[in-house]
């Protein structure tokens, strides 16, 4: 029988709550899921609405739909490392990033990590599961602290029910997911590993045409996953890329010209066999 940790808290501004933590006596049992606390008479920061309003997810709905949406809302700060859900989880919620990265992934059978994406702020994830009241078919972990909108499914399902208008929105996102998908399904399929990190690195880039200077926004072994490489493999193609202006010290990428490192990647890898 699984041993659980019970925390009882109780505050001004929220209600009372009972914290579950599955006690893990070694290594390879079921990662620790928290329970949150609902806010209780509380109102969201300016700069969170914000943030949520401008996301894909409602950017193109009523702003009195999204309103109340977001009065019944809940943010979570979560540490780097910790689970917000685990694959297989009732969908109860649909997240919104406020700030920090989160990434989704699967475990295969023979325990081998699949990164199916990284989020950051403005990012939603978790919206085709939870309106189809299903489980989450991945497992999302925060990999830097971070904060997050946790809408409530049921919530906004009946939102749904009443407004069909804001069904729109939710068609916008889940298509950007999709597409999304299949750009990643291009890049494994058409372009050699180095392109796809120089491609990565551009995606950090703030639109110059010169020189840029960016910072990795997590650990390369998570960078080598997104990328669907192992980490040597990604050591590789950082070298590689030094024959075309970038070089990476530490969690830094200098990159000499962005215009230069777009051209290669847009480059036929087999024009290679011809020169």
């Amino acid at each position: 029988m699984e041993q659980l940790t019970l925390t009882i808290v109780k505050s001004p501004q929220t209600t009372s709550f009972i914290s579950c933590h599955p006690y893990k006596p070694s290594l390879g049992s079921r990662p620790e899921k928290r329970l949150i606390a609902y806010t209780k008479g509380s109102t969201m920061r300016r700069d969170i609405t914000q943030i949520a309003k401008a996301s894909l997810l409602f950017q193109n709905a009523p702003t009195a739909l999204v309103e109340p949406l977001l009065e019944s809302a809940r943010v979570t700060r979560h540490t780097r490392g910790e689970t917000i859900f685990i694959q297989d989880d009732p969908a109860e919620a649909i997240y919104i990033v406020v700030n920090g990265w989160i990434k989704l992934y699967r475990i295969a059978a023979n325990g081998t990590e699949a990164v199916v994406g990284t989020f950051t702020k403005g990012h939603s994830f978790g919206e085709a599961v939870a309106l189809r009241s299903a489980r989450y078919p991945v497992s999302a972990e925060a990999v830097t602290e971070c904060e997050l909108i946790a809408i409530n499914a049921v919530t906004l399902i009946q939102m749904l029910e009443s407004n069909p208008k804001i069904a729109i929105s939710m068609l916008t996102a889940t298509y950007a997911h999709l597409h999304n998908l299949v750009s990643q399904v291009e890049q494994l399929k058409s372009r050699t590993a180095p392109q796809r990190v120089a491609e990565f690195l551009l995606e950090l880039c703030q639109g110059s045409d010169g020189p840029c200077q960016v910072i990795l926004p997590y650990d390369k072994t998570l960078i080598a996953g997104r990328l669907g490489m192992k980490p040597e493999s990604l050591s590789r193609a950082f070298a590689k890329l030094k024959e075309h202006g970038v070089h990476v010290k530490q969690n830094t990428a200098e990159i000499k010209s962005v215009n230069a490192l777009r051209n290669y990647v847009e480059e036929d890898p087999a024009s290679s066999w011809t020169r």
